[in-house]
């Protein structure tokens, strides 16, 4: 349900706005970032070459399997999973990481032949997790779910002792999309793993951020999105260690064991190995300058707002990702007045950004209900300068001040 208040008019224009001079800065990378230039001219290169649908037979076809499944390979690899082993793993293109969390936890769920059991997953997954468990709920399963500590950790303890005999799959999601906070998920995949209960992990928001290693993790399946790395939109990925069982959701043909049938892409599956490919060159280098700029973010903001929130702090955090709130704020008029302003950023997933519900991560972290509906979230990528930094941090004071925020510490 969108939401139907008036956007609240400042009282005065930003002076980098008169006379519609003022460029917008974008602070919303978790929702989506801008295509690398070179993701761009490797998928052109696809399409002049006409590759031909991969699963046909005929010389054509098998021409375009060849790149297809050498992007697949390549993949897999960065990831840190192998397709090629004595116990290959499996990599399933999808149109999303949303669809791809849907097949692992609809897909393995229902693979079991003794009927429903129990799902596990934390309280503070993406609404694509989280719907798809409701959903097998409805269809007889039990839905279980672990919660957090103050800073948004699952708490393992709790975890571990939701875990059955009655188990069909777990989930819980690598680095949370609203706080940015990393979740233990190699530890709890060694409890999964030790109860022969396969976990899944949503890493959607960590893939081509931070290092990821499939086999490392000990997880059972992972799912990325190649949008949140600066690759195409259309494409995700669900990587399945070999043996855990999986029925598809669609049917109609043969394509990726049947577990997703249909026509591959062969442009997007380039354009997501590209992607991957230009993070892992300097991913050293990107994670220490993210994790700066956000630091600089924080800290320009603190300087200017007495009582401001910081969601996550004291947790090992995704070095792009800052959850603020500002009290006495309401969070979606300060997301329009911002967006007015010229700071593009979010009060949540994009996939609910348009409802007026307040934060699930934010109130399974016990945050008051004033703070959780004053928060905002703000994401930085690879485009993102010191220079649009301190000029949002100018523009997002200005706008508390004018919301009726109180005197600021410093207007920068």
């Amino acid at each position: 349900m969108a939401s139907s208040r008036p956007v609240p008019a400042l009282a005065k224009p930003l002076p980098a706005i008169e006379n519609g001079g003022m460029e917008s800065i974008y602070l919303d990378h978790n929702a989506t970032t801008p295509v690398h230039p070179e993701v761009v001219q490797a998928m052109d290169h696809c399409y002049a070459e006409g590759y031909a649908n991969p699963a046909s037979q005929h010389r054509p076809g098998q021409r375009a399997k060849k790149v297809l499944e050498d992007a697949r390979e390549r993949i897999a690899e960065i990831l840190g999973a192998d397709l090629t082993g004595n116990r290959p793993d499996r990599l399933i293109f999808t149109s999303s990481a949303t669809e791809a969390n849907n097949l692992a936890l609809l897909g393995i769920a229902r693979a079991y032949q003794t009927g429903p059991g129990q799902v596990i997953i934390s309280a503070v997954e993406h609404s694509s997790v989280i719907e798809p468990a409701e959903h097998l709920l409805e269809q007889g399963f039990r839905l279980d779910t672990v919660g957090v500590t103050p800073q948004g950790v699952v708490r393992v303890d709790q975890f571990a002792s939701l875990l059955g005999e009655k188990t069909r799959v777990v989930s819980v999601t690598l680095g949370n999309h609203d706080t940015g906070v990393l979740q233990p998920v190699a530890e709890l995949a060694a409890l999964s793993n030790a109860a022969h209960v396969p976990l899944h992990t949503d890493a959607a928001q960590v893939a081509g951020k931070l290092p990821v290693h499939f086999r490392r993790l000990g997880v059972a399946a992972m799912s990325i999105g190649a949008h949140k790395f600066r690759g195409p939109l259309g494409i995700g990925a669900l990587i399945v260690r070999d043996g855990v069982p999986m029925v598809p959701l669609c049917f109609g043909g043969h394509q990726q064991g049947g577990l997703r049938p249909g026509t591959e892409s062969v442009a997007l599956a380039v354009g997501m190995l590209t992607a991957l490919e230009l993070w892992q060159q300097g991913q050293e280098e990107y994670a220490q300058r993210l994790t700066a700029l956000r630091e600089r973010f924080e800290e320009r903001l603190k300087a200017g707002v007495r009582d401001l929130v910081i969601s996550g702090l004291g947790a090992p955090r995704l070095p792009h990702t800052s959850n603020v709130a500002f009290p006495g704020i309401d969070g979606q008029m300060m997301l329009m007045a911002l967006d007015m302003a010229g700071v593009a950023c979010s009060v949540g997933s994009a996939c609910s950004s348009g409802s007026v519900e307040l934060s699930p991560t934010l109130l399974a972290q016990g945050l008051p209900k004033e703070i959780v509906s004053s928060s905002l979230r703000f994401s930085l990528g690879a485009t993102t300068t010191a220079e649009e930094i301190d000029e949002a941090c100018r523009r997002i004071l200005y706008v508390y001040k004018e919301l009726g925020g109180g005197q600021l510490f410093t207007m920068l």
